[in-house]
């Protein structure tokens, strides 16, 4: 091509549109793809406008108080019921009889409650609890109660770090999305640039195929990264969910940023005291004082309770005016509820084993959500005061040598792979150090992070 082709050419490409520039090029160079789609752009654009924004205190103070808590609070409730239920003496019975009606001779003539001759009896029975078994009931039922208010401080932290965690898998979805934005566009821009430069003869065909090829990838990126965003919406929506809630649509919600998170502190702490005040360790250890209640008051059983109770009897033609007394006891002969004592007995050593799995499994897992959180944020501290600048500071000097025709082609497609991956790792590691440390202090120093 000549000089005069060459600057004519050139001058003819710069006046097309920038649809036609993308769409023209000489026999046997490969169309070039368009910019990231309109349609994941648009669907960005919608996604931004009606998206409601959220932080995380919002998140959380939604979490607080979503179906799960709910649900322990049922139980909650109805735990103090069982209260109610235990702590009250048996019911007095009421009774009335009528017997000695002879059937041969007859009962006589006139009323038949003043005058017949039937034996009438009106009687009130109460049963006498032996063994202080109301007292044990009661304190049976009573420790139920703060093992399952306990119980909803747990379901409520385990909520909090549930909706912490998808707040933050919502926002890095949405810096992924940015970032993966962004590279597209860089790739559809260089897919351009190397189809002009196929059109001017100084670039084989075989390259600016390359470059399309990596701005589709690209593109299919962009519609991943849509998607992750749109389930990482749906999964905070569930974990904020309340009674009651309306359904709340994929678009409804935007994580507004990263939130200022305690340092994680590297120093030793009592992990053991720690553990002992987590709120499941708190309902294991009241189970065990409920388990130990009933079962005192299973051997309370072997002491029968006693039945005493009177009456007033009319029987005319005898006397109008008689007063009985009488008591009942039953007799334990070849039961002495062994039965009962022995699954009281079993599910006391049930509770102990539960506590004792409890306290370790509680101290495991702070322990290790320490370490993870410190080792999550030197990851973190890495990729953001190193890795990330390096990379960034490669692929720029690969765009300007590659422009200056000082690299072949492949080694700026190998520069652009090592910064998105750079990108996206940064990302995950931001994410997971903001999971890590958010998990610790809610389980160590919730007050910091859950509006009050």
């Amino acid at each position: 091509m000549s000089i005069r082709q060459l600057i004519w050419t050139s001058a003819w490409l710069l006046a097309l549109p920038a649809g036609a520039q993308t769409t023209t090029g000489t026999p046997g160079a490969p169309a070039s793809v368009p910019p990231v789609p309109a349609t994941a752009a648009a669907m960005a654009s919608a996604n931004a406008t009606a998206a409601r924004v959220i932080t995380l205190t919002q998140a959380l103070a939604a979490a607080r108080d979503n179906l799960d808590v709910a649900i322990a609070q049922g139980n909650l409730a109805a735990a103090r019921a069982d209260i109610l239920a235990a702590d009250h003496a048996p019911l007095p019975v009421l009774s009335g009889i009528a017997e000695n009606i002879d059937l041969k001779n007859g009962i006589g003539p006139g009323n038949a409650i003043r005058d017949k001759r039937i034996d009438k009896t009106i009687g009130l029975d109460w049963t006498y609890e032996r063994g202080d078994k109301r007292r044990l009931r009661t304190a049976a039922a009573e420790r139920s109660v703060v093992a399952a208010s306990a119980d909803v401080e747990d379901i409520r932290i385990h909520a909090l770090i549930t909706a912490l965690a998808a707040y933050y898998d919502l926002l890095a979805a949405q810096d992924r999305a940015i970032e993966v934005r962004e590279i597209a566009n860089s790739a559809t821009d260089l897919s351009r640039a190397s189809d002009r430069r196929v059109q001017a003869g100084d670039l084989p065909a075989q390259d600016a195929a390359r470059t399309a090829i990596e701005a589709q990838r690209a593109r299919a990126d962009v519609q991943q990264a849509l998607y992750d965003q749109q389930q990482a919406v749906t999964t905070l929506a569930q974990t904020m969910g309340a009674r009651g809630a309306g359904r709340i649509a994929p678009t409804d919600l935007r994580a507004d940023g990263y939130a200022a998170l305690p340092q994680v502190d590297a120093a030793p702490v009592d992990i053991l005291s720690i553990a002992e005040n987590r709120p499941d360790v708190r309902a294991a250890l009241a189970r065990v004082q409920a388990a130990q209640a009933s079962l005192d008051g299973a051997m309370a059983l072997k002491k029968s309770d006693v039945t005493i109770g009177a009456g007033f009897e009319h029987y005319p033609g005898t006397s109008t005016r008689l007063i009985q007394f009488r008591a009942s006891i039953p007799l334990q002969w070849g039961y002495s509820f062994e039965g009962e004592i022995g699954r009281a007995q079993a599910t006391y050593t049930q509770a102990e084993d539960s506590l004792d799995k409890a306290r370790r499994d509680a101290a495991l897992e702070l322990q290790g959500l320490q370490r993870a959180a410190l080792t999550a944020q030197q990851r973190a501290q890495g990729y953001d005061t190193e890795i990330l600048p390096r990379a960034r500071k490669v692929a720029d000097g690969a765009e300007l040598a590659f422009r200056r025709g000082a690299i072949p082609l492949v080694d700026l497609l190998d520069a652009r792979r090592t910064l998105r991956a750079t990108l996206l790792e940064a990302i995950d590691a931001r994410t997971d150090y903001a999971k890590a440390a958010g998990a610790w202090t809610l389980q160590t120093r919730p007050q910091l992070l859950v509006p009050q």
